[in-house]
């Protein structure tokens, strides 16, 4: 099968063509017919095949066959992602794919100013890619009207649950026609996605094309078990001595991030640290120079790299093993894309051996392990317990917190708080991006001491970094009923 014979538009397949595509990917091949058919739609794919030019392009082609009539254009595709840096991926294939025809597009999200948005939205926007919390920010300030839209997509809808949005999302689609198309994209169908589907979607079609919680084929896997305090020294040393030249590393939080960064840059590779409290322009200079080989190493946590699609990633360090074992499949699924192979290698000494278990329960395989000579572990050391506050920044053995904390909007620096008392960065919950939530008592925001139930959070929640290869889907989240993880 060829796009040609999906029934999109000239303009749009020349668009295709530019990028130097011919075949559709499963998801697209599926999708785009149904939503050409003016069809509601509930769809499931495992990252990186392509779901996000799955909607654009029809939508784009839906777009330009109903032309809106009169001087003013108003909003008639609506797009929501969790994160800003997914918006951003968004808004680049719609213009990717969009180039040739007459529609314009916004993306808008929080972290940056507001007023550009406001003219943009006043010049007139066909589709709309935004975030919940900045959307909500113009409707309360009248400068958006989502009273005309046609069509409304959920991209990573499980993901949006999993960072508390579900309120906002209800908030919004109360704002919207109620005669409308809706297009529902998702990793996983849990049951909350699906109750969430069957509240707005109209007998929709069914598009599903991974099994659930799926490692790639295309990715080797590799547990090299290690002492706690030889991790780095052996990280240095796999780097120097195979001349790895592209590795995504990840860790639990943002603070061992930097601090493993400022380490390989003393052992003389260029290293750089992503993560929610680094600002959007650092995110994008960092993704930027890992893409163009300028840096070595990116170290990442797993809010910061959610979104990341980099063409031919090669190698996947877990330098510490996910709390959350679906965490594991997102994180190596950033290489093995595309078709291309990749590997992924996890540094594991005693205190993880639980992470580990729980992750090959997951997978329902032991992963190999491969002792790298001259840094065999110590059996004499003893298991450390490792403190973990909320769930995304190492949260979930510290206990499951009680009442509702506290809500920190990151798009717009809203707070609602329910209960607990915000204090983070002056009481307003500027955030990092994304959405905090705090869900025990006091807290003292992005890396401060938590005073409710007895936990420690590890700061609050930040966005994940979106990726930018055209057609190219994002990230695997996985979904949990609030902000938290307890084990």
């Amino acid at each position: 099968m060829s796009f040609n014979s999906l029934g999109l538009s000239a303009e749009l397949l020349r668009a295709v063509a530019d990028q130097g595509y011919s075949d559709p990917t499963p998801i697209q091949a599926q999708a785009i017919p149904l939503v050409l058919q003016g069809r509601d739609l509930l769809a499931g794919a495992q990252t990186g095949t392509g779901k996000t030019a799955g909607f654009t392009l029809p939508t784009l082609h839906l777009l330009s066959q109903n032309k809106a009539t009169g001087k003013f254009r108003p909003l008639r595709a609506l797009v929501l992602t969790p994160t800003r840096e997914l918006a951003a991926q968004v808004a680049e294939n719609v213009a990717t794919y969009g180039k040739y025809l007459p529609l314009r597009s916004a993306v808008m999200f929080g972290g940056v100013g507001i007023n550009p948005q406001i003219q943009q939205l006043r010049r007139g926007v066909d589709l709309l890619v935004a975030t919940p919390g900045r959307l909500l920010d113009h409707v309360s300030q009248n400068t958006v009207d989502l009273s005309r839209v046609e069509i409304l997509i959920l991209d990573e809808a499980d993901r949006m649950l999993d960072m508390g949005f579900i309120r906002d999302i209800r908030k919004i689609l109360d704002l919207l026609p109620k005669r409308r198309q809706n297009l529902l994209f998702s990793a996983t169908f849990s049951d909350d996605i699906k109750k969430l589907a069957e509240s707005f979607l109209h007998q929709p079609a069914l598009v599903e094309v991974a099994r659930r919680n799926t490692a790639s084929e295309r990715v080797s896997q590799v547990v090299h078990p290690v002492d706690r305090n030889r991790k780095r020294e052996l990280l240095s040393y796999l780097i120097g001595s195979q001349n790895w030249k592209q590795v995504l590393v990840f860790t639990r939080t943002k603070h061992g991030a930097n601090r493993l960064a400022e380490q390989l840059e003393k052992d003389g590779i260029t290293a750089a640290a992503i993560h929610g409290n680094k600002s959007q322009g650092a995110r994008t200079r960092a993704l930027a120079d890992f893409k163009n080989n300028a840096v070595r190493v990116l170290v990442a946590t797993d809010i910061a790299a959610r979104g990341l699609d980099i063409d031919q990633l090669p190698h996947v360090v877990n330098y510490e093993l996910p709390n959350v074992p679906e965490d594991y499949v997102h994180r190596i699924g950033r290489t093995g894309r595309a078709g291309n192979e990749g590997e992924a290698l996890s540094l594991v000494c005693v205190d993880e051996h639980a992470f580990l278990r729980d992750i090959e329960k997951l997978l329902r395989r032991e992963i190999p392990r491969s002792v790298v000579a001259g840094y065999e572990p110590d059996p004499t050391i003893k298991p450390e317990p490792i403190i973990l506050g909320r769930r995304g920044q190492g949260g979930g053995n510290a206990g499951r917190s009680q009442g509702n904390g506290g809500r920190n909007a990151g798009d717009g620096g809203r707070s609602q708080g329910h209960g607990g008392r915000n204090t983070g960065n002056g009481g307003r919950g500027q955030g990092s991006g994304g959405r905090n939530e705090n869900n025990g008592g006091r807290s003292q925001g992005n890396g401060g001491r938590s005073q409710g139930n007895g936990q420690r959070p590890q700061g609050g929640r930040g966005s994940r970094s979106g990726g930018g290869r055209p057609g190219q889907g994002a990230a695997r989240p996985q979904h949990h009923h609030s902000g938290n993880r307890s084990r």
